[in-house]
């Protein structure tokens, strides 16, 4: 998490840092490093340097219970060893498989430290470029930089100029004309005329004779008509990047409201507590901090955002989406961006807030009982995530090896059937494993979507369906040769598949038949089709119609409720939702129709691109190699299984058990290492830290990045992608179509 990017909290008057669960700070805020002296490197800075004895328990214990994502009481140590007692909001945020924690301390309920605001040094105004000289900071720079008349003579240069273009020719009274070739020569003249900030590629003639190409970057050079002209061999240096409020966001998971603004009130970002009290509205592209300014208050919302931040936070009052009045402490401040600011809403029963504002009896007896509710849901939730973590990594281990054998064992060996049978519990088990996971998993799942055939999903989801059933049911596909190509996360597009095919399995009674098709679909007008409402467009549409009995008219509108069930308590009613949620967010509609007695149908329609896609699989049958790859995990039971599967189709595998080790490995290996499967989630050093410095060492190395949590990066990272637990085959296949890119 040691990243260089804007903290967001960087100029604000109170201090902030972002914390490891085991107390090292990644990042600290102006304010903290003068009122805790912290150094500017904070390779080794932790909390602990700062934790008074006075506190009851060590920090990283700590900063690793619940209550610590929310409002506490801490005493630490600031500069000159003095105690001082803080009230520290803090907000819990996912990064890489990794909890992290940023750290807000304010003196009481909200208040800032004034004698510690954040002085911006004043800006020096730059001296005017006298006539016959350049200005100091250009003097002595590495790129080339003349001063020109309105004549284009050159009245100064500097020296990495008079370097590259030779003292005569980049003189005093030389032509600036003479120094650029002759097909460039109309171009540079406009540049100058028209002072250009940046030119297109121009071509200039060195002192050795030979011909450089260079961006020219121009503006007025003090004199009237003088021009600064700078020569770069790249682009020129950008200026620094407003913090990008569509990326990581570090207080998404505070429980209080967070708003990111424009000075004019222009509404730019908001975390989830801020759409849960406001609503929707509050992220819409228009939306202004007017729409939930209250009347209320002594100033419009305007004048409170485009003024200086107050010394201490104000009681605002702002308009909540139930159309009630809330009262928050507004604690402002600046980001570092010029025009925008941050806005914290805190919760005014805060502690250290006087008795007379306290809540009353009853009221703060609910909110402790809420607040003891959330501990345990947040208790729940870790304690899902890490089993489904170690589940997935013991299952990718059973089935990486059971697999194996299955693919070594002769078809007719007596092993095959106990190893089908392993092989199957497995991937049932991966699939509780994985439902265990998608329940845990706070943040919004990441779009992992590529261009695909839905066909040969269907075929291999299909074949899987078959080889579970316990009933005599025939399913026949009738599959378009030349199907569209549309875009999916391929794991969730099987979920959806399955749930669809294993409904209509259960409404068979006994033998019957279940047909799948799939067809384009071209729309020149809105369609409708049940509760599928379909835009013009090209579309890919797959339906699944059984022989079963049907579903009742009564029951139909409600068969994508969450927790709906006909099937008894054995069923958690959670198929056809899900079902919903999968197409939806791919951008698609999902339709059933049904007459009792005479079957049901699914028709799931998926936006397509018009193209074909040819269902032809992207790897070879052939699946040995002779490449050395390099396998890193902190698990050793996945260690022995990748090195066993590797090994025994011809590689030559390295095995690391962290990243550290995985880095030694690879700078002294007297062998070149063709690729490296790393796991995401490690201790210390995570994968993507450790593909980041390999890249930097070697840039052609290929990385196979492997997790058992949620998906990490873009679709340019689905094909470098193999989730856990996966099979031998799985693993082979993957390994094969990277090296092979």
């Amino acid at each position: 998490m040691r990243r260089e990017t804007d903290f967001v909290l960087e100029q604000a008057s109170w201090p902030a840092m972002l914390l490891e669960e085991d107390g090292l700070i990644c990042r600290a805020n102006q304010a903290a490093r003068r009122l805790f002296d912290l150094p500017e490197s904070l390779r080794a800075a932790s909390v602990a340097a700062l934790w008074d004895d006075k506190n009851k328990i060590p920090p990283e214990q700590f900063l690793r219970q619940p209550a610590a994502a929310g409002t506490a009481s801490v005493s630490l140590r600031v500069t000159g060893g003095q105690k001082a007692q803080f009230v520290a909001h803090a907000a819990k945020v996912a990064r890489d498989g990794h909890t992290y924690i940023v750290w807000q301390l304010f003196k009481d309920s909200g208040a800032a430290f004034p004698e510690l605001a954040y002085a911006a040094p004043p800006k020096e105004e730059a001296a005017p470029i006298e006539k016959g000289s350049l200005p100091s900071g250009l003097s002595n720079a590495a790129w080339p930089v003349l001063l020109v008349d309105a004549k284009g003579i050159i009245r100064r240069a500097n020296a990495a100029a008079a370097r590259l273009f030779g003292a005569k020719a980049a003189g005093e009274g030389a032509s600036v004309a003479a120094l650029c070739a002759p097909e460039n020569s109309s171009a540079l003249s406009a540049g100058l005329a028209n002072r250009q900030q940046a030119s297109a590629p121009l071509k200039f003639r060195l002192d050795s004779g030979a011909l450089e190409t260079f961006r020219l970057q121009c503006c007025a050079g003090g004199e009237a008509g003088f021009v600064l002209a700078q020569f770069f061999k790249s682009e020129p240096p950008a200026a620094a990047p407003k913090p990008d409020t569509d990326g990581e966001f570090l207080l998404q998971e505070a429980e209080w409201p967070v708003l990111v603004l424009r000075k004019d009130g222009k509404m730019l970002r908001a975390n989830r507590a801020a759409v849960r009290a406001f609503g929707p509205q509050i992220e819409k592209e228009d939306g202004t901090l007017a729409a939930v300014w209250s009347p209320r208050n002594s100033s419009s919302a305007l004048e409170f955002v485009s003024l200086p931040p107050p010394d201490a936070p104000p009681h605002l009052t702002f308009n909540l989406k139930s159309g009630l009045p809330g009262s928050f402490l507004a604690q402002l401040s600046l980001t570092g961006s010029g025009d925008v600011v941050l806005l914290q809403l805190l919760k005014e029963g805060a502690p250290g807030e006087s008795p007379a504002s306290a809540p009353q009896p009853a009221v703060a007896a609910a909110v402790e009982a809420s607040l003891a509710h959330k501990q345990k849901l947040d208790c729940a939730l870790q304690l899902a995530r890490t089993v489904a973590l170690d589940f997935n990594n013991a299952l990718t281990s059973i089935l990486g090896h059971s697999s194996l054998l299955l693919s070594k064992a002769e078809p007719g060996h007596p092993w095959r059937g106990s190893l089908n049978e392993i092989e199957k519990s497995a991937a049932k088990a991966a699939e509780i494993a994985n439902d265990l996971a998608a329940f845990s998993r706070q943040e919004k799942d990441v779009k992992v979507q590529v261009a695909g055939n839905m066909n040969m999903l269907l075929e291999r989801t299909v074949e899987a369906i078959q080889g579970s059933m316990q009933k005599p049911v025939r399913i026949t596909c009738h599959l378009e040769r030349k199907l569209y190509t549309t875009t999916f996360d391929e794991a969730k597009m099987q979920q959806a598949l399955v749930k669809i095919l294993e409904n209509a399995v259960e409404a068979i009674p006994g033998d019957g038949r279940i047909t799948v098709h799939t067809r384009n679909l071209e729309l020149t007008e809105p369609k409708q089709d049940h509760t599928a409402k379909l835009t013009p467009g090209h579309y890919v549409c797959v339906e699944v119609s059984d022989t079963g009995a049907g579903i009742p008219g009564e029951i139909m509108p409600r068969i994508f409720e969450p927790f709906f069930t006909t099937k008894g308590a054995r069923h958690r009613g959670l198929g056809l939702a899900w079902v919903y949620g999968i197409i939806t967010n791919h951008g698609g509609a999902v339709a059933v129709s049904s007459e009792p007695g005479s079957g049901a149908s699914a028709r799931i329609y998926l936006p397509a691109t018009g193209k074909i896609v040819k269902a032809a699989p992207a790897v070879p049958g052939d699946l040995n190699g002779t490449q050395t790859v390099l396998f890193v995990d902190d698990e050793d039971l996945l260690l022995t299984m990748g090195q066993m599967i590797l090994s025994s189709y011809g590689y030559a595998v390295l095995t690391a058990s962290s990243g550290q080790k995985a880095l030694e490995i690879f700078t002294q290996s007297k062998k070149k290492i063709d690729l490296v499967i790393t796991d995401l989630v490690m201790p210390n050093m995570s994968g993507r830290e450790l593909s980041e410095q390999i890249l930097r060492a070697a840039p052609g190395t290929r990385i196979l990045w492997s997790s058992g949590c949620g998906r990490s990066g873009g679709t340019e990272d689905q094909e470098r992608y193999l989730q856990k637990p996966f099979t031998s085959q799985d693993l082979l296949r993957k390994v094969k179509q990277v090296l092979t890119e």
